[in-house]
């Protein structure tokens, strides 16, 4: 019969350096954060037009994109042009296709309009939870959310959130409600 330290080779071990498995039990592994990351990374060549970024901290939607090669030994650079999904300003970023860059994880709800004061929304989501902490967006959608509350019109509007913000950016008209 071989020798029990041939069976047991970590055991043997863990007794020779004075440890044991219940040793191990001592540390908690659950740390970190409970949500998902506002972020992931993705490489720079599998970026599309239409598509989420970070551009200098802020999430934007691509609207242009093109590809340059350059010189014998450098790398393909790709050029975008985005708009902020909450500010709508412009921002440009130039970098290297092998490079990563940062993408938001961009989310869109749909919520019924119930009403307005003080310029905050009252608004409810389809499992019947209400909220008013959303502001009237000061361009053409507020506009429609104004129209549609003097003219009684029944409309959804769809908010979309980012990297802790969140904002309205469409409506429409509710086909769902019973006339």
């Amino acid at each position: 019969r071989p020798p029990r330290s041939t069976l047991f080779p970590y055991t043997t071990l863990f007794r020779s350096i004075g440890c044991t498995m219940a040793d191990h039990d001592d540390h908690d592994f659950n740390q970190g954060d409970s949500g998902a990351s506002e972020t992931f990374p993705m490489q720079c060549s599998a970026l599309r037009k239409g598509g989420f970024v970070m551009i200098k901290g802020r999430p934007c939607k691509i609207v242009e994109m093109s590809t340059s090669k350059t010189g014998k030994h450098g790398h393909a650079k790709v050029h975008m042009v985005a708009l902020d999904i909450f500010t709508g300003k412009k921002l440009e970023e130039l970098s290297p296709s092998t490079h990563n860059m940062e993408v938001p994880n961009v989310k869109r709800k749909d919520f019924q309009l119930i009403g307005m004061e003080d310029d905050f929304l009252s608004l409810m989501d389809d499992t019947g939870e209400t909220r008013e902490d959303l502001k009237v967006p000061e361009d053409s959608v507020g506009d429609e959310i104004r129209k549609a509350i003097e003219d009684e019109v029944d409309i959804l509007v769809t908010c979309l959130s980012a990297c802790g913000e969140e904002c309205v950016i469409a409506t429409k008209v509710n086909t769902a409600v019973d006339k």
